[in-house]
């Protein structure tokens, strides 16, 4: 829905459900978080449901809104199926990301984001269009049994044929942890919505879940961000194993590059340049690309 009608259906002074009536959550999302922001600065924590939902794009760019107001925000997303349960054969969970930012004084912030499933499935399409091969565990072939040899990504008809697994593959490498982390996803921002959940009632449905903590309602901020800036600095300066230059923390491998591209500017694949001309010219919007 382009002009969602959104409303808070249930409010208390710290929390909120929202019917999003279809609207983006790349829209909607932003404005979610920004009433929990309003709530934790009242009360210290501040989170809201957004039911009857859809696509929200990157999950850590609405934790990090939470950043410039001293706070570490949070963000979930309950999405349609496309991942199996452990010793499941038919996808029940979507790949559900979590995303953390944290703030710092001196150090880039901590930004987690990542899916509960072994890859994004974005990272299919990506490795079809750099000709990559898949990692061994990626995918489930329709038995629901893990591929375990390196393989190519699937094109066509083919991509039917293969589901995506929760991170750790297999149960004897995880993968109830990445089923679990999943199936909390779904739980906090889909059941908790009174909507549905990622599967129910099916695609296009999505829940999401966003939520603010004041770090003055826990401890000063002044030390907070000394602190967090302590505990960086430990972990990149953690001796690296055999083959490997540094240890790297969350966050820091996009604030690095952000650094680039805001000199160099972003590079895009031809199929990428090619879409967003034809989606232009089919809206008679002017592309810069």
């Amino acid at each position: 829905n382009a002009q969602p009608a959104w409303k808070i259906i249930r409010e208390t002074p710290s929390t909120a459900n929202i019917d999003s009536d279809r609207g983006l959550g790349v829209i909607v999302a932003p404005k979610a978080m920004r009433i929990a922001i309003t709530k934790a600065k009242e009360v210290g924590i501040g989170m809201v449901t957004l039911g009857n939902a859809r696509h929200l794009g990157m999950a850590s760019y609405h934790a990090m809104l939470a950043l410039e107001h001293d706070m570490i925000g949070v963000c979930m997303t309950s999405c349609p199926p496309s991942v199996l349960p452990t010793f499941g054969a038919e996808p029940r969970l979507g790949t559900n990301p979590i995303a953390v930012a944290a703030p710092a004084r001196n150090e880039p912030p901590f930004v987690f984001d990542a899916a509960t499933s072994t890859v994004a499935g974005n990272k299919l399409g990506i490795a079809r269009r750099l000709g990559s091969r898949l990692e061994p565990g990626w995918l489930a072939d329709r038995e629901g049994s893990p591929v375990m040899e390196y393989m190519d990504a699937p094109i066509g008809d083919a991509v039917s044929e293969y589901t995506l697994l929760p991170l750790g593959s297999t149960r004897e490498m995880g993968s109830h942890k990445g089923y679990g982390f999943g199936a909390i996803v779904d739980i906090l921002a889909g059941v908790l919505t009174g909507v549905g959940y990622g599967a129910v009632p099916g695609r296009p449905n999505f829940g999401h879940y966003v939520a603010a903590y004041s770090i003055n309602a826990f401890t000063d901020v002044d030390t907070f961000k000394d602190l967090m800036d302590e505990w960086l600095r430990m972990m990149k300066t953690t001796k690296p194993a055999p083959g490997h230059e540094r240890v790297l923390v969350a966050g820091q491998p996009e604030a690095e590059v952000e650094a680039v591209r805001r000199v160099e500017g972003i590079p895009l694949h031809p199929e990428v340049i090619q879409w967003l001309r034809d989606i232009c010219s089919e809206f008679s919007v002017p592309c810069l690309v």
